[in-house]
């Protein structure tokens, strides 16, 4: 295993020590938490959200303006304990409320929805959306129903928006959930990646095989396959994301184009190129465009392709300014 890394069991803190130093001006992290928050706390309804790390910039690179108030660090693919996602709330809590945005894994939902209660109980009032938009499987290793992935980021963009707006608790959340409902993503990877504190690859494939649907920390896909042409892998996933996400002509969409953590720009936009040519003829109106490394799996081949219909509430809020790390607009 190469990494460049200290010691394994502090790479999460040593990171985001590392994030916060780049990004002075406008985060912060807690002394004794792996927590990222904004510097200055806002009186608006702020959001949280977190998990496992290993897929940066998600989480704490989304937090700015415009998006997510304060993230909470697992170790690597590991949700946070409950009584950290709780400080992280309590980091930021207001008299709007706080509203968590929880990715569709066993852990994450038992250690989230353990800290809104714990902090429910202080008398912050809080609300909390899972975003489950992995079209791959509908059951899966780490989840009951379909996993969150990086359809998340746009979730984290909308709702965040919609808060920095001045929207209340209830209107935020119904914009969250209302994105959630409208975002579909499904991936592909072409390798495995090598978890730090075991040091051995996560998974294995040949070297002219793919896996079509894998999920973010390595659990199984739909298939195994041979490795295609860019083009044919991503006509297969457009149908199936086309067959779920029904559109009309002249719909609007935004397209993610996401790597998983070792897909060259170059290749992403490749894909991207049959993406917008698909789209376009079927007459499916392209808002915006968004391609690079969202949401990752380590040092991961592979990438998703994230599709949300958008109206107008959902497309003004998209386009909304945003100041984060990973996320500017």
């Amino acid at each position: 295993m190469k990494k460049l890394i200290n010691k394994t069991e502090n790479i999460v803190r040593e990171m985001l020590e590392g994030l916060a130093e780049a990004y002075p001006d406008i985060l912060e992290k807690l002394p004794d938490f792996n927590i990222i928050k904004r510097k200055t706390v806002s009186s608006k309804v702020n959001l949280v959200s977190g998990g496992g790390s290993g897929h940066e910039p998600a989480h704490a690179g989304y937090v700015g303006y415009g998006m997510l108030d304060a993230a909470v660090a697992g170790e690597v693919f590991t949700s946070p304990t409950p009584d950290q996602v709780l400080e992280g709330i309590k980091a930021v809590k207001s008299e709007k409320g706080v509203l968590l945005i929880i990715k569709n894994y066993s852990g994450d939902i038992m250690n989230f929805e353990m800290a809104a209660d714990m902090a429910e109980m202080e008398d912050i009032k809080v609300e909390k959306v899972v975003v489950n938009d992995d079209i791959a499987m509908e059951d899966s290793t780490y989840t009951i129903g379909r996993r969150g992935v990086a359809g998340t980021v746009l979730v984290h963009k909308i709702s965040g928006a919609a808060a920095e707006d001045g929207l209340e608790l209830d209107e935020v959340k119904r914009i969250a959930e209302k994105t959630i409902k409208n975002v579909k993503t499904l991936g592909m990877s072409l390798g495995p990646c090598t978890v730090p504190a075991s040091g051995k690859e996560s998974f294995h494939l040949e070297d002219d095989e793919i896996e079509m649907g894998l999920g973010i920390h390595g659990e199984p896909g739909i298939h195994k396959g041979k490795l295609k042409t860019a083009d044919e892998h991503v006509e297969y996933m457009m149908e199936k994301l086309l067959s779920e996400q029904k559109f009309s002509e002249n719909e609007k969409t935004a397209v993610l184009i996401n790597g998983l953590g070792a897909t060259p720009l170059m290749e992403l936009y490749i894909i991207n190129r049959k993406v917008s040519e698909i789209l376009k003829n079927k007459k499916i109106e392209i808002s915006e465009t968004i391609v690079g490394n969202y949401m990752t799996s380590l040092e991961m081949p592979g990438f998703s392709i994230t599709l949300l219909k958008l109206d107008e509430e959902l497309e003004k809020y998209l386009k909304f300014k945003a100041r984060t790390p990973a996320y500017k607009n």
